[in-house]
């Protein structure tokens, strides 16, 4: 692999859990940026705005700048802009989803009988059949559809709650209408933070804990990928995840500190 001339690390489960930071990610971030090596936060999570996931870092004493915070509402807003601007949509979602919208130039449409040209979709914590119900008739009505992120499940303390994906499935079902998929794995995300940081695939290291999205949206969009064991994988199960997921990382590491240790030996060798 090249020397990275950026890092691309998902969040939850890679550099905290929850609430609480994973031993050493803050000295490995800080460590990073000391070498010069920017460090851009990517995350499936629809609900926050890049400057709320930037404080929830900085709380837990991992240095963040809100610009170099993508999130899968972010990235949503920047595609729905590139490609249906003008409309006005129609979101399920949370705060985090909205504002991003709302920024980009998108009218909110709150009345159930207007029409518009845009659904967007992700997590919904305060989902109602009345919600539900105005989706699917502005899809049936032709609006385009997009969804954040396809997560099935959304970990919180004490067990799982539906993610987005599984709302969405409720939505393709009863309309057969299948969405634009924004979050990892696909590269609509990953792509938008690379033009961001200003580097090409084979500049950026991805790295996260999730075969499924981390993983494989790094090779989906060609860059080195690799796999931290502090999350969904052990060293027991990895390989048997990785193959699952069809995608194998460029290395594998068991936390932020191993992980520090690798790059710099990736920098000392190509210097």
């Amino acid at each position: 692999m090249r020397k990275p001339k950026a890092l691309m690390f998902d969040l939850d489960g890679t550099l905290y859990r929850g609430d609480e930071r994973i031993p050493g990610a803050d000295r490995l971030i800080s460590e990073l940026e000391s070498l010069g090596l920017p460090c851009w936060y990517l995350t499936n999570n629809s609900t926050r705005t890049p400057s709320q996931v930037a404080e929830h870092l900085n709380r837990m004493g991992i240095h963040a700048d809100a610009a170099r915070v993508i999130t899968s509402a972010s990235a949503a807003a920047h595609y729905a802009r590139e490609n249906y601007d003008g409309r006005s949509a129609y979101v399920v979602g949370e705060y985090g989803l909205r504002q991003a919208l709302a920024e980009a130039g998108f009218r909110l449409a709150e009345d159930s009988e207007e029409k518009v040209g845009l659904v967007v979709q992700g997590i919904d914590r305060e989902l109602t059949f009345a919600k539900i119900k105005t989706a699917v008739r502005h899809l049936f009505s032709g609006a385009d559809y997009l969804l954040t992120n396809p997560d099935l499940q959304l970990p919180v303390e004490g067990g799982v709650l539906p993610g987005a994906g599984s709302l969405s499935a409720m939505l393709q079902a009863a309309t057969g209408v299948e969405p634009v998929v924004i979050g990892k794995p696909s590269t609509i995300l990953t792509n938008y933070a690379l033009d961001k940081a200003g580097v090409s695939a084979e500049e950026a290291w991805v790295i996260g804990d999730n075969p499924l999205t981390d993983i494989a949206a790094g090779a989906a969009a060609g860059c080195p990928a690799l796999l931290v064991l502090t999350g969904v994988c052990t060293e027991d199960d990895w390989r048997r995840r990785c193959e699952a997921a069809g995608a194998m990382p460029d290395a594998v590491l068991p936390g932020p500190n191993e992980l520090l240790d690798y790059i710099r030996t990736i920098i000392q060798t190509q210097n």
